[in-house]
């Protein structure tokens, strides 16, 4: 395990312009876009749009969106079909145009999805997300039912054998054996990504080992928001400083 910064020394600074050889990997959800109470209300913006392809363009390529959405719902909902995507924390891959590479629906997600909504469907704020192959519940709403969530969830992970996510107000189950540095880790193998220097950005507990793995590369991580003890070497304060930061960079790069 890489070195963790600690609670008790939470400084980190702005991190260097990127260089033409670096290997962008994107969270979308707090890093691309702010976070909503909910999922469904978010909005990909023109210049968003624009400033991906601008990058993506000014690294060769060497771009990839690595997200806990599912690749159906970053690409229909977001338009992002033209971009190399990671979707379900590394568990669906996809280049661009092309089918992606997704595992089938098991069993044990669609009778943990029937379980939380039965929980749910009384509680006023609470959210069941159905994903491709994962379910999740957020709280962001209801933050006064976090503890019951977390039980219902440990209880169903243990019950069903699915892999437990934390993330930012919320909880997924789905088939575990990847995360987001899985994810980097796969894709800097592949021909259009290796080669370069991994930057991995993003904002929740999920993308630290995106972190993790950007660094055992020889690259390095960002950290959006709230500073936290993390493995990143680098911190953004919210998605508009993102934006400027990429924005900064595919000017530099050219």
């Amino acid at each position: 395990m890489l070195p963790v910064q600690s609670d008790d020394s939470l400084v980190l600074p702005p991190p260097p312009v990127l260089e033409a050889g670096a290997a962008l990997f994107l969270d979308f959800d707090g890093t691309l876009v702010p976070l909503t109470d909910v999922p469904d209300a978010v909005q990909v913006d023109p210049d968003l749009h624009t400033l991906l392809d601008r990058l993506s363009d000014a690294l060769q390529g060497r771009l990839a969106i690595v997200s806990g959405r599912s690749i159906a719902t970053l690409r229909d909902n977001f338009g992002l079909s033209h971009l190399r995507l990671a979707g379900t924390h590394g568990l669906e891959f996809a280049e661009p145009n092309e089918a992606p590479r997704t595992p089938l629906r098991l069993e044990e997600v669609n009778a943990a999805e029937a379980r939380l909504h039965a929980f749910a469907d009384d509680k006023p704020g609470l959210l069941v997300e159905r994903k491709s192959i994962s379910v999740g519940i957020h709280f962001r709403r209801a933050p006064h039912w976090g503890d019951a969530c977390a039980a219902l969830c440990a209880a169903l992970a243990s019950e069903t054998g699915l892999f437990l996510q934390a993330g930012k107000m919320a909880f997924e189950l789905r088939p575990g054996g990847a995360d987001k540095g899985t994810a980097l880790a796969a894709l800097m193998e592949s021909p259009a990504m290796r080669g370069g220097t991994p930057v991995f950005i993003g904002d929740d507990v999920t993308d630290e080992e995106g972190f993790i793995a950007a660094t055992a590369h020889g690259g390095f991580g960002i950290l959006v928001g709230e500073l936290r003890a993390t493995a990143a070497q680098w911190h953004l304060e919210q998605v508009a400083a993102v934006r400027h930061y990429l924005g900064e960079s595919a000017d530099r790069i050219g």
